[in-house]
């Protein structure tokens, strides 16, 4: 390759002591608001769920202040009973109790229904998440992906977006119920007496300061911890498509060395990220039990008074102790929002990558070459991945329609650089390139890639049927003409002796087929493709030479009436080129057929010379 493509996190990269001391978000506050702009989409449904929670709560809050009427009856009636003057009524208890009832029916209801609802919007939310990833993937430059592990971007798709999934379907609904709880519990404790109230309340200020410090703790490691579940998943997929290698090499022990520093540091991050949320309610539990013995002193000494009845002490200790959950739950809950909050922003720094720049407004398709192919003129292209590192300086060179053009030259000489430009999947730093007289930078991409057909060293096949693998070319293809394209490719015949033909299903790696026989496949989706301009990336490399005739023979069908580039390592497979580009350190340095290059006895003489010495 001409590029050093960078495929897995690496130890050098992100240090544990760099990773275990903690990394600040870096747009906190942004990622929460992009966040509520995804639930916006759906803000009536949240404000009825928002109504039947307050219902749910408001029932809920009114249980104790009737249980204590019940009790009051009960008492009232007991202490008539022993001075004689009256009983107990027990069927006002009863329809006291009754009422109760219907109401704790009517608020479980509104509850299930609430969270019902909110589960509903948190799939929606969550859906609209992965489309906009998976629409950014395909609007991202290849420039994006040399430099991220695929499991770092699989790790958004899942890990980040199910942690925020997860949150959104639990913690938006406890966050209503809980303000709702706390403001409607402090509205019945002052109904029942404002100085046990005010005891109650002075215990807030310590578990808000607590909270505060803990999250300004934790929330550093929440970052860390989903930045390392990325890492973590970047190498597994790499050792996992690379086991073989991996093998090979004795690559075991490295591996599990790096695999292990970054497990280590996800160790240590969750470990005190999920530590010091843990303490959370613990602190709230203790800071809440120190108010309910102060407000349970003076409730005691205020009934001995007589300024409340035992009905009322009940009731205001049932909210006591209902007031410090919400209290305690809105603490916890904070904790959860900041993994959410980290993985928000993870997914938003994805969905605000730079992407591809758009085609012009003005911007046309390219012009088709007609039945002999395309023209495809280089004037003056220079080009570096890194603009500072040019190393395409000055390439320029005129293809006719139909001609047969052979790249040559060593590794790292700009081949597969220029096959990448001609497709526009980077622009020029300078210059321009013409396909049939026509800007390149000037048509809209899906147009100008249309006219392409490309058949690589690495054989790409996708998880699904031989016939879906060929019908890739073009998705409105017959049956027919898939297996047109699969004779002409010489594949139809191995195809058949398949267990189920056309319909065999590949695995994900394709390893049921050969290495030749994928080869194949590639070649016939090409020819149902029917591009004006084919590229050939040294497509015979790897097989037997059995196989290599049937791979000329089918290349031989492909070619035919096209515009073809022929990326070639091995000088024999192309000494019928019409054109021949001898290519060093990025530019051309000689130019012609076959046997004038010979002749001249220059740089090409020297890499012809060269391989068959060797052979």
């Amino acid at each position: 390759m001409d590029n050093n493509r960078r495929r897995g996190p690496r130890p050098g990269g992100h240090g544990p002591m760099r990773a275990m001391m903690g990394e600040k978000p870096k747009d906190f506050k942004g990622a929460i608001v992009k966040l509520a702009g995804y639930l916006g989409a759906h803000k009536w449904m949240i404000l009825v769920v928002w109504a039947l929670v307050i219902a749910s709560v408001v029932f809920m809050v009114y249980g104790p202040k009737v249980l204590g009427n019940a009790t009051d009856e009960l008492f009232n009636g007991i202490m008539a009973s022993i001075a004689g003057t009256g009983g107990i009524d027990f069927g006002a208890i009863g329809n006291i109790l009754l009422f109760l009832m219907g109401l704790y029916a009517v608020s479980a209801f509104a509850s299930f229904l609430s969270g019902f609802i909110m589960t509903g919007i948190t799939m929606k939310v969550t859906y609209q998440l992965r489309q906009d990833i998976c629409a950014k993937m395909h609007k991202l430059p290849l420039r994006y992906f040399d430099k991220t592990t695929h499991g770092e971007v699989l790790s958004r798709i899942t890990n980040d977006v199910d942690a925020i999934s997860n949150s959104l379907s639990q913690s938006l609904t406890q966050i209503i119920s809980g303000v709702t709880s706390v403001a409607g519990m402090l509205i019945m404790m002052f109904s029942i007496s404002w100085k046990m109230t005010l005891v109650a309340i002075c215990v807030i200020p310590l578990t808000v300061a607590f909270a505060g410090l803990i999250i300004g703790k934790s929330q550093k490691y929440f970052k860390t911890q989903q930045e390392y579940i990325g890492h973590v998943n970047g190498h597994v997929e790499e050792m996992y498509g690379a086991h073989i290698v991996v093998k090979a090499f004795n690559g075991e022990r490295e591996s599990a060395e790096v695999f292990n520093s970054h497990n280590d540091t996800l160790y240590g991050a969750a470990w005190k990220s999920n530590f010091l949320s843990g303490l959370m309610m613990p602190i709230s539990m203790f800071i809440g039990n120190i108010g309910y013995v102060a407000v349970a002193l003076l409730g005691g000494w205020m009934a001995a008074g007589g300024a409340i009845t035992v009905g009322g002490i009940q009731a205001f200790i049932q909210y006591l102790r209902q007031f410090n959950q919400p209290i305690a739950q809105l603490a916890q809950i904070s904790n959860v929002l900041q993994q959410t909050a980290a993985a928000a922003e993870r997914v938003f720094e994805f969905l605000g990558e730079t992407e591809e720049p758009l085609d012009k407004p003005d911007a046309v398709d390219a012009l088709t070459g007609g039945k002999s192919g395309s023209a495809v003129t280089f004037e003056h292209a220079r080009f570096g991945y890194d603009p500072e590192k040019i190393i395409i300086n000055d390439f320029n060179a005129s293809v006719k329609p139909g001609q047969r053009v052979a790249i040559v030259g060593p590794t790292g000489a700009g081949k597969t650089t220029i096959v990448k430009l001609i497709m526009r999947f980077y622009d020029l730093n300078g210059g321009s390139i013409l396909v049939n007289g026509r800007n390149i930078n000037d048509c809209k991409r899906d147009g100008l890639r249309s006219l392409f057909g490309m058949v690589l060293q690495d054989t790409w096949l996708f998880n699904g049927t031989i016939a879906d693998n060929i019908r890739y070319g073009r998705l409105d293809a017959t049956d027919a003409e898939v297996r047109a394209a699969a004779e002409a490719a010489q594949a139809d015949h191995f195809v058949r002796t398949l267990p189920e033909g056309y319909n065999m299903i590949l695995d994900e790696e394709a390893s049921n087929v050969s290495q030749g026989q994928k080869q194949l496949l590639t070649i016939a989706r090409a020819i149902l493709a029917d591009p004006d301009i084919l590229i050939l990336d040294e497509a015979t490399s790897s097989v037997d030479t059995r196989t290599e005739v049937l791979i000329q023979k089918a290349m031989e069908n492909l070619m035919a009436g096209r515009t073809n580039f022929i990326i070639a390592h091995r000088l024999s497979t192309i000494r019928d080129a019409d054109l021949i580009l001898v290519m060093r350190d990025g530019d051309i340095v000689e130019q012609g057929a076959h046997q004038e290059l010979l002749a001249q006895n220059g740089y090409y003489a020297q890499l012809h010379n060269s391989q068959f010495e060797m052979a």
